[in-house]
């Protein structure tokens, strides 16, 4: 425990001008009575040896009062809020009791203070993401909105004050915490300038070096930049003027954070940033002139300079469910530089600065409560599947609150609202769970397409379903919302269940018409010595043919006589000090060679689909049992674990001849999104004899960058190197590989 908390000398002064700049900041929503009441009640608990710095050193009183200054001033909430931060250090120390906060502040102010009191006892167990404390402490979170502003503003609060204080291992995990889950939080709640804030002192402690070395060239560039600003805004001032519009415009650089994040994205240094700040055009308009003035910007605007089509953002037509409405567009300024222009009025900013608690301010804007409380609603439905592992869970919990929305339609005209970048798969599981699980496809705009079809806002999408339809496990890469995974992995680990109860019926069925009367132990050491850490797995190696049951039955009673008669087998045993087991051994099963060749008869193989080896890949065969023999590459994902659980059925293998077959490919391009690029690559493609392009996948990001999938018909290993070697040679290809 702590240093009692009493207030030193140098912290009375501090105290008591809290104190005053807080009565400034919420004179007009708590009273005098309020205050008095609120005073009497700190003093009290300070004069008590309860009350106890925290591991920083931080005393209670003096940091709520912080918190509650941060929270009138940056996030602005009401008295309810306020109340409850500065009195739920009493409550829960014993100078007050719920009952009497009830009479003398309201029900409001005792039900918040309930959930600081659970949040405060859930972090009192150090609750990191590995464990159950961590689903209770997130499903406190969705429980009022309210305890979600406030533990925000603490964490800032926090964030401010620990640079020299504590350990570095406490900072650190102090800052891991702001950066997984507080971050994400202001950012659903449109507290974006506490977001960017708390990202900063996130990186600023996490990894000082890259900040600081951020933080100094932006001081060493600033001078440019802000030459840059003025030269580009001039003109558009005065367009603006003569347009007859109130406004100002404001230049804002991006965040140290989102700066580094841009340079680990795009693999280059501090100087390869073309976009490192954004201009802000802030509108005075009246409420019912308020788009039609910001998209006469937008005009007057692209007329100046040229757009970029693909990086119009428009919020304001169907704003964020955190209230945020505004237009976004990135122009081409001097010297050839995108520049992003952001268009709001001064109602848009200031909900675009400190939230919903901003937009609930204004009256006749419609209310986007509802909204949020569909999100916590499904938070809670994630946080409540018990199948999902609690690193799944932050994932999906970050993925959830960063995510945009999009705006879809059912044949019926009803509207719903996803993520953005939300499949025809999401969609079916957002109906209804017995629709996703039983998805083929669907209809989007009266066209067929594929499970993982992403929608776009004003798609009208029809769910085609069939019965025979279960859920697969790579549905998990194509659906992206909380409860359509959870669902699916619900699903998956039910029909497990069940493939593990049928295998392990067949299995003990086979025993007992060969008379054998299983042993348990024996039977689970038979399953460690497979390879197989968990029952479940090699019951499911046993349904999916991986595992032959007679071979299984073959060594258990191969095991069960080395029990029987151990002096037998004893000059076969020897230390595992210092052996070796050879790679021919294990990877080439003996002295058979597998050679490849059309004209090979007698023998059924096939290509594996998992790794599509092609002629000149180093590869090896596996011997499946009624599938003939898979062909793999040496260096596929499932090649190691094939060789330790089942090295014996693993086969050498060589090409003997192409015999003039092609064979699939697909390659991965990262680049940037400039004009033309495309065209360049497939041009490279069609020029280059016995390649066909079979097919083009490419998706655009928002900053600059595209990624996409080709996949080509090729002959051989050492015509698939020189291609890859000329499309990384196009100008804006940063990365292709196999």
């Amino acid at each position: 425990m702590g240093e009692i908390a009493t207030i030193r000398e140098d912290e009375k002064q501090e105290f008591f001008s809290a104190f005053r700049k807080l009565q400034g900041l919420v004179a007009d929503v708590l009273n005098p009575d309020d205050f008095r009441k609120i005073k009497e009640n700190l003093l009290s608990a300070v004069r008590t040896d309860l009350l106890h710095r925290d591991q920083f050193g931080l005393n209670p009183i003096l940091f709520d009062l912080q918190t509650a200054i941060i929270t009138a001033e940056e996030i602005g909430v009401n008295r309810a809020s306020i109340v409850s931060i500065l009195m739920h250090d009493c409550v829960s120390i014993g100078v007050i009791d719920v009952e009497y906060v009830k009479r003398e502040f309201g029900e409001d102010v005792a039900k918040i203070i309930n959930g600081l009191l659970r949040v405060n006892e859930l972090y009192a167990k150090n609750p990191s993401i590995e464990t159950e404390n961590f689903r209770d402490l997130l499903l406190s979170f969705a429980e009022d909105m309210r305890v979600i502003f406030i533990i925000i503003a603490d964490r800032v609060n926090l964030m401010r004050q620990i640079k020299d204080k504590g350990t570095e291992e406490e900072r650190k995990r102090v800052a891991t915490e702001a950066a997984h889950l507080y971050a994400p939080l202001a950012h659903k709640l449109g507290l974006y300038l506490i977001k960017r804030e708390l990202e900063d002192l996130s990186l600023k402690y996490l990894e000082s070096d890259v900040f600081y070395m951020i933080k100094e060239k932006l001081s060493a560039t600033r001078a440019a930049r802000d030459l840059y600003i003025a030269n580009f805004i001039g003109p558009i001032e005065e367009k603006l003027k003569a347009a007859g519009l109130k406004f100002h415009i404001k230049g804002r650089t991006k965040s140290i954070h989102s700066i580094w994040q841009k340079m680990k994205k795009q693999k280059c240094k501090f100087e390869g940033i073309y976009d490192l700040f954004a201009i802000r055009v802030i509108l005075d308009s009246e409420l019912e002139k308020e788009k039609q003035d910001c998209w006469q910007v937008f005009s007057i605007v692209t007329d100046m300079y040229r757009p970029n089509p693909k990086r119009l953002r428009d919020w304001l037509s169907v704003p964020k469910s955190n209230g945020y409405e505004s237009l976004h567009i990135t122009v081409m300024g001097p010297e050839g530089k995108w520049v992003e222009i952001q268009i709001r009025t001064e109602r848009m900013d200031e909900i675009a600065e400190r939230g919903l608690a901003a937009h609930w301010r204004y009256k006749g804007v419609k209310d986007s409560g509802s909204k949020l409380e569909d999100w916590l609603k499904d938070i809670r439905v994630a946080l409540e599947n018990q199948t999902t592992t609690d690193e799944q869970l932050v994932d999906q919990f970050k993925v959830d609150l960063y995510s945009d929305e999009v705006f879809v339609f059912t044949p019926k005209g009803d509207l719903f609202k996803l993520p953005k970048g939300a499949t025809v798969l999401d969609f079916a599981f957002q109906i209804h769970t017995n629709v996703g699980c039983h998805c083929v496809g669907g209809k989007v705009n009266g066209k067929n397409v594929h499970i993982r079809t992403k929608l776009q806002s004003g798609d009208q999408v029809e769910i085609l379903t069939s019965p025979k339809q279960q859920p697969k496990r790579d549905w998990l890469n194509i659906a992206i919302t909380s409860k359509a995974r959870s669902k699916i992995r619900q699903s998956l680990t039910e029909q497990e269940m069940k493939v593990s109860t049928f295998a392990k019926e067949t299995l003990e069925r086979k025993f007992k018409n060969k008379k054998i009367e299983p042993d348990e132990s024996t039977m689970m050491r038979l399953i460690k010595k497979l390879g197989y850490k968990h029952v479940t797995e090699f019951y499911k190696a046993i349904a999916e043919e991986i595992l032959d049951v007679n071979t299984v039955i073959e060594q258990y009673l191969d095991l069960q006589e080395r029990d029987a008669n151990p002096n037998a087998y004893s000059t076969e045993q020897r230390s595992a000090d210092g052996y070796e087991m050879a790679q021919d051994d294990r990877t080439q099963g003996g002295t058979d060679v597998l050679v490849l060749d059309n004209n090979l008869k007698g023998v059924e193989y096939s290509l594996a689909k998992c790794c599509n080896p092609i002629y000149g890949d180093d590869v090896f065969g596996f011997v499946t049992v009624n599938r003939g023999i898979k062909v793999h590459r040496k260096d596929c994902p499932n090649a190691l674990r094939l060789q330790d659980r089942m090295g014996y059925r693993v086969l050498r293998a060589r090409w003997a001849g192409k015999g003039g077959k092609q064979y699939p490919v697909t390659l991965h391009v990262v680049g940037h999104d400039d004009i033309g690029i495309v065209n360049n690559i497939t041009s490279i493609i069609n020029k280059e004899k016995n390649v066909m392009l079979r097919g083009i996948s490419i998706q655009s990001s928002e900053d600059g960058l595209f990624a996409g999938t080709l996949t080509v018909m090729i002959d051989d290993q050492n015509q698939l190197a020189q291609l890859i070697k000329k499309i990384a040679t196009v100008k804006g290809v940063k990365n292709v590989a196999r």
